[in-house]
């Protein structure tokens, strides 16, 4: 069964939808979140990109999405997907870039970045500025994981009026409420729930869990209750997907939710 976690405090709810990021084409990981969703009844979602890279199942990952047509932004790495030459693309990103159509990714380029999905919600997949900078997180010189300060937070939401924030991209489900009552959400991943980066420096995000997480949004008028959702699904077979396609190091982390 799901695990669900439950935040913040309960109202009249005016809205009531999913967040979901970070599929990395893990279309396995998808298709038990969809199957928690529906039997929750919840059709709506907000999908804070990377849909596609790693060497899984992005053909078909993209399939699942276009039958649902969620509100989307673009990741990091679906703008590699349409900016970069493939020969010059990373391992994750070339094997997803294989599989996809030209329809697939004229998709991915008409994506914004940014977008309000709802009243009084913004949505980025890292931060209003820029897709690859890590929000909620930040790397130490010796790459190191550490919480960002308060200031380092509030900073980044300079100039955001919504109540509501959405962001990605770290993998890591967080919630935190900021002094002046806004509230910054970010979900999870669907399907990668480790990984290795070397930007800013070399350093490793892992959640300990291979489980696909994703929240739950209920609220509006800026009073949010936020229910995280951690799926179980059949990790082992994205794990041995991950291992015939040559990427023992995403088995791993498919199999384990660790680095």
């Amino acid at each position: 069964m799901p695990l669900a976690v439950q935040a913040a405090t309960r109202c009249n709810w005016a809205m009531r939808f999913a967040v979901i990021a970070d599929i990395h084409g893990n279309a396995t990981a998808l298709e038990a979140v969809l199957a928690d969703m529906d039997a929750l009844g919840l059709a709506d979602a907000v999908n804070l990109g990377d849909f596609f890279s790693g060497p899984l199942e992005a053909a078909k990952t993209a399939r699942l999405l276009q039958a649902r047509d969620f509100i989307s932004v673009r990741g990091n790495h679906d703008r590699y997907l349409i900016e970069q030459d493939p020969a010059q693309m990373g391992p994750s990103d070339a094997f997803a870039f294989a599989q996809l159509s030209a329809d697939d990714l004229a998709w991915i380029a008409s994506l914004p970045m940014t977008c309000a999905p709802f009243d009084g919600v913004f949505a980025c997949h890292a931060t209003p500025s820029d897709d690859g900078t890590y929000w909620l997180e930040r790397v130490t010189s010796e790459g190191a994981i550490r919480t960002a300060t308060l200031a380092e937070i509030e900073q980044v939401a300079e100039g955001i009026e919504a109540g509501l924030i959405l962001c990605a991209h770290t993998h890591i489900p967080r919630i935190l409420r900021l002094p002046d009552g806004r509230v910054i959400l970010n979900p999870g991943s669907v399907g990668c729930p480790a990984y290795d980066d070397d930007h800013p420096v070399y350093h490793v995000m892992q959640t300990g869990t291979p489980h696909a997480s994703y929240a739950i949004v209920e609220g509006g008028k800026g009073q949010w209750d936020i229910t995280f959702r951690s799926v179980p699904y059949d990790a082992a077979r994205a794990s041995a997907l991950a291992a015939q396609n040559g990427r023992p190091d995403w088995a791993r982390a498919l199999a384990t939710g660790w680095f």
